[in-house]
């Protein structure tokens, strides 16, 4: 089927953003080290970025979510439950139908308006990590749909994703064991940076030979801080048992961090609605 470009692009007067930038530019191999040892905005290399959330942003979904962090920013909707298309046997759990995308103008290169191999790749981690957490057998031969868009790609989209989709959950009523948090973590030359922007993503993962290979890649980490359980461990690049070892304990800190934060928003978000539905019955 031919793909219709005029679904995604704007006026014919307008200008690409893209033409004011060099996409085929490379980084100066001799600063490379220097910009990660001093971080862009000033964080320390085990430091996340600041969050923002919101609850119930999406007016006809049945939960939503919205997450910043930094210049990263991610929407997921969440809807009711419905029976699982094509199945013709009876199962006793429900399964979750996720689907991860870039918005067109999220990231440098446009995107276009159907899923890329990075996008489902990403949608199916997506599912493993939030599938530990909900209760499925309480919806048998049902399914939930979760979408997550990411409008602005400013590095660590698919652990921002996740976290965004495990609260769009809970704001839906979906029986959870409980919340989910994920971190990234970026490694170049044996240096550890949590939480990296997209550019040191692309700096990770950009291999230098030198005569001992060093590590290098991108580990996202996806767990149920409450019961100490890890739900998606995904991992890219070439690292030794040693640096896996020592990211993992990083990013078990770094998660158990960022879930009072998430646990504090749901609070907020019950409290509201509460407090608005006895105004609306004082107002009777």
């Amino acid at each position: 089927m031919p793909f219709d470009q005029r679904r995604i692009n704007g006026p014919e007067f307008t200008v690409p953003y893209c033409i004011h930038v060099d996409l085929n530019e490379k980084p100066v191999k001799s600063s490379i080290k220097n910009s990660l040892k001093n971080r862009a905005d000033s964080r320390k290399h085990i430091e996340s970025r600041k969050m923002y959330l919101q609850l119930g942003i999406v007016s006809h979904a049945k939960g939503s979510a919205y997450i910043e962090m930094g210049q990263t920013k991610v929407i997921c909707s969440v809807f009711d439950p419905r029976e699982i298309p094509n199945k013709s046997n009876y199962t006793m759990q429900g399964e979750l139908f996720c689907e991860f995308k870039f918005a067109s103008f999220a990231s440098k290169r446009r995107k276009g308006h159907s899923q890329d191999a990075e996008e489902k790749q990403y949608s199916l981690i997506m599912q493993r990590a939030l599938e530990p957490a909900v209760c499925r057998h309480e919806f048998p031969n049902f399914q939930v749909d979760v979408y997550a868009l990411v409008l602005d790609n400013g590095g660590s989209a698919l652990s921002t994703a996740i976290m965004a989709a495990s609260l769009a959950l809970a704001n839906a009523s979906v029986p959870m064991f409980g919340i989910v948090t994920a971190v990234t973590a970026g490694i170049y030359d044996d240096l550890l940076l949590l939480d990296p922007t997209e550019t040191e993503e692309a700096l990770c993962m950009s291999y230098v030979k030198k005569k001992a290979p060093a590590n290098h890649g991108v580990i996202m980490q996806a767990m149920l801080s409450q019961h100490d359980q890890i739900s998606e461990f995904f991992l890219v690049g070439s690292m030794d048992v040693d640096c896996i070892n020592n990211s993992v304990d990083i990013l078990n800190k770094a998660g158990a961090d960022i879930y009072p934060v998430l646990q504090d928003a749901l609070v907020k978000s019950v409290t509201k609605v509460l407090k608005k539905k006895k105004e609306e019955k004082e107002s009777e």
